[in-house]
Order: C-alpha cells, then structure tokens, then sequence
C-alpha cells in the first residue's frame, strides 16, 4: 500500500497530462440529438450523428426517470437515520482505505444509523461489509453499466438504478451525512454536489466528512489556489470536515444530529445483536 501511495502523490507535468488526454480521451465520439430539422440540412450533420430530439422521445425518458424515482422512494420512505458512504469502487479486501471504509461503516451501525453505499465493490463494499458484520442495517443503491457492475455480497436490499443522478438524488435525499473516502471522479462528483447543495441552501446543512486527511491534503490545497483566484470566498473553504477516524466522523454526526433523532438511534442500537445473530456473525 505505500508503494501506491507514493505514486498517487505523484504530480503530473502539463506535457503528461496532455499524452494522457491524447491516449484515453481525444478520440471519443460524442452521441448527440440534434432538434429535428424543418428542411434537411446541406452538411447532413442530422445523418452523422443518426439521432434526431423528438418530444416523444423526451416524454418516454421523463417517465423512466420518474418511474425510476417512484420504485426507490417507495423502498426507503420509511428509512431511519442513515448515512451514505462515497468512494472508490477500486479497492481490495485488506487495501489501507478498504479496512478504513469498513471500519467507518461498523462504527456507524453501531451507533444506530443505517449505511447507504452505491452497492458496488471497493469502498462502498467496505462501507455496507463493516454495517452489515456489526447488525447493522445496510443498503445499496447500484448502478447499472454495460460492464454489469454487480451488487456487493453485503447489503439487506439492493435497489437498482439506470441513471445516475436519481440514485445521487437518493442517496442524498435520504440521508443525514455524507462521508466521503477517498475516491476518483465518481466520488468527486459525489463530493462537489453534496457540497453545492449545501452552500446553496438546496439541503442541509448536513455534515460533509472527508475521511483521510494525507488522501484529501492535495484537494485542501486546490481548494485554497481556487480561493485565491477568486472563486471561493473565504467562509467556503471549510465546506467539509477532514478527519481520519471512523469515531471523529460519527462524533461529528451525532452532534449535529436534533434531540429525537437520537432516541430513534438508540432503538436501533438495541436491535445490531439480534441482526447479528440472525446473521451467523
């Protein structure tokens, strides 16, 4: 694990940075719909791209969404206190940051909540691993890829997505902190709209943990060039927490939590043994 760590503190030269462009990047094909012409265009761009935006196309897609919206709503309406665990699906058993992801989910269950992951492997498995092995209530919220991204072995209940930003939206929506371990762009992703959604008022304020301070130290000083350059004020920096154990980040949360949701964790404490040995743990 420290031969990897090593080189992911590796900085990249712009020339590197533009081979990597070059290689993996520069040749995509975009797929685009353009609006359906009235008369048909002299460059044939509408034959190129072979797909034209139709309202009946549109109106199909929004009741998939909205479909999609309705199954998992219905699933967790009645979800208790819950976190959600962001990360890298990278991970192996035994990596640093799998045992950490695992770590950070027992000691959640423990203390009551129930933990949301994504459902797939790396940190999210080590995420519902450690709720699932404490009796705690674990859930994953998957994604559908062409690389058939399959559900982790530990999670009660699996809700399946075709689109990424309902399962975001879920994933967001029924929590009540976000903790976030190191990761690459999904998490990112991940990590800037909660933090969006917050700073705008859109939800919250919910707690944002980054868990991993020697992961997180190169985003702490990006964040402080961007302020410098203007495009962050000076209360913004601090948009998260930086801790490094899983008992900084559910102290965090429990402070933070209103006064009834902590009977409802203690109810839900009571019941991690009986899980347990339901489950043979």
């Amino acid at each position: 694990m420290e031969e990897s760590k090593n080189s992911n503190l590796k900085k990249l030269t712009a020339e590197e940075w533009e081979n990597s462009w070059k290689k993996n990047w520069s040749n995509s094909q975009m797929n685009y719909e353009l609006p359906k012409a009235k008369k048909k265009n002299r460059d044939g761009e509408s034959e190129f791209l072979n797909q034209t935006r139709t309202i009946e196309k549109e109106k199909e897609r929004i009741k998939k969404v909205s479909k999609e919206f309705e199954k998992a709503a219905k699933k967790l309406l009645k979800l208790g206190p819950a976190i959600t665990i962001f990360g890298s699906a990278r991970f192996k058993p035994e990596d640093e940051y799998y045992e950490l992801s695992r770590s950070v989910g027992r000691k959640f269950a423990e203390a009551g909540f129930t933990v949301l992951t994504g459902g797939g492997p790396g940190a999210m498995e080590a995420g519902n691993r450690g709720a699932f092995e404490a009796g705690g209530n674990s859930l994953g919220l998957n994604i559908i890829l062409p690389h058939e991204q399959q559900p982790n072995p530990y999670v009660d209940e699996t809700i399946e997505f075709n689109y990424f930003f309902v399962r975001k939206t879920m994933l967001v929506k029924y929590s009540c902190a976000f903790i976030i371990m190191p990761g690459g762009l999904g998490t990112l992703d991940e990590l800037f709209e909660a933090a969006t959604l917050i700073q705008c008022g859109k939800i919250g304020p919910f707690p944002l943990i980054l868990v991993g301070s020697e992961f997180w130290k190169g985003l702490r000083d990006f964040v402080s060039y961007m302020a410098k350059e203007g495009v962050f004020s000076p209360e913004e920096i601090g948009f998260s927490r930086i801790v490094d154990t899983p008992e900084e980040a559910v102290e965090m949360v429990i402070k933070s939590l209103p006064a009834g949701l902590h009977k409802i964790l203690e109810k839900e404490k009571k019941k991690l043994e009986r899980r347990k040995a339901k489950r043979g743990l």
